[in-house]
C-alpha cells in the first residue's frame, strides 16, 4: 500500500465450505475485526456432503452448517456471511459462480480479498486437495479481475444497483513457499480457534487447537513470529 493511500478497512473472504476460512485465515480474520475492518465472508456452497453419519441428512445438515458458520462469524466479529447455495462438492468455476461472487464484491467493496489457491498441491505428499476448492479459488480470481472492476460485464448488476468496484489487493491463502505477506496472529489465537471450533459437525474438538496453533507456529518460524499466517499478497493498484 502506497503512503499517500487511504489505509484498508473492509476485507472479503470467499471460500468454497463452511469451515474453509477458519482453518485458512481466521488469525487474519480476527486481527482485522479486531482493527475495527468490516469483513464479509462469502461461502460458494452449501456444505451438504460433510458429514460420514449415515442417519444425517443434506438438508439438515445445510441448516446446521450455516448455524455453526454464524456463530463462527459472532466470534470473529464479521460483518456479513453470505452463502451463495452451490451444492457441495459439485462446484466448477462457471461464469453464474463468477457473476455470484462478483455480485457480493461490489455489494461489499472490499479492499483486501482472500481467496483459497486454484492450483493443486502435490508436493505435500499427504493431501490431494478439494475440488471445490480449486474452482473457488478459480471464480474468485475471475470475479475481482475483472468482472467486479468492469461495468460492461453482467449487466444485471449494474440494474441490480451495483456499481463497479476494484479490489485493490487479493491475498491468496495457502501460498506455501510461495508466500511473501505474512500476518502476526499470536495476539488472535484464542479467538481463531473459538470460531473454528464452532464447526462442530466437522472440527475434531480435542485436537483441532494444536493442529490450528502448530501450523501457525511453522509459518511464524519462517518470518521470526510465534504465530503467524501467510498469503501470496497480488497487488492490483
Amino acid at each position: 500500500m502506497a503512503e499517500n493511500e487511504e489505509p484498508f478497512r473492509r476485507g472479503m473472504v470467499v471460500m468454497a465450505h463452511p469451515d474453509d476460512a477458519e482453518w485458512g485465515c481466521a488469525g487474519t480474520v480476527a486481527k482485522w475485526c479486531a482493527e475495527g475492518w468490516d469483513v464479509v465472508y462469502v461461502l460458494c456452497t452449501d456444505g451438504s456432503k460433510g458429514s460420514s453419519d449415515p442417519d444425517m441428512t443434506g438438508e439438515r445438515l445445510v441448516k446446521i452448517r450455516e448455524k455453526e458458520q454464524r456463530e463462527a462469524g459472532k466470534v470473529l466479529g464479521l460483518q456479513e456471511v453470505v452463502f451463495l447455495g452451490y451444492p457441495d462438492s459439485y462446484l466448477e468455476p462457471t461464469l453464474e459462480l463468477r457473476r455470484d461472487i462478483a455480485r457480493e464484491i461490489r455489494r461489499y467493496k472490499p479492499d483486501v480479498v482472500i481467496v483459497g489457491s486454484p492450483s493443486r498441491d502435490t508436493e505435500a505428499g499427504y493431501y490431494v486437495g478439494h475440488p471445490d476448492h480449486f474452482a473457488a479459488g478459480e471464480a474468485a480470481l475471475c470475479a475481482v479481475f475483472p468482472t467486479a472492476r468492469d461495468r460492461m460485464t453482467f449487466p444485471e448488476l449494474l440494474e441490480e444497483g451495483l456499481e463497479p468496484h476494484k479490489v485493490r489487493e487479493v491475498w491468496v491463502a495457502g501460498g506455501g513457499d510461495s508466500s511473501d505477506q505474512f500476518v502476526d496472529v499470536e495476539a488472535h489465537m484464542d479467538t481463531a480457534i473459538k470460531a473454528l471450533k464452532a464447526h462442530k459437525t466437522q472440527v475434531d474438538q480435542e485436537n483441532a487447537g494444536d493442529w490450528f496453533r502448530q501450523g501457525r507456529i511453522d509459518t511464524g518460524k519462517k518470518v521470526g513470529m510465534t504465530y503467524a499466517e501467510g498469503f501470496k499478497r497480488i497487488s492490483l493498484g
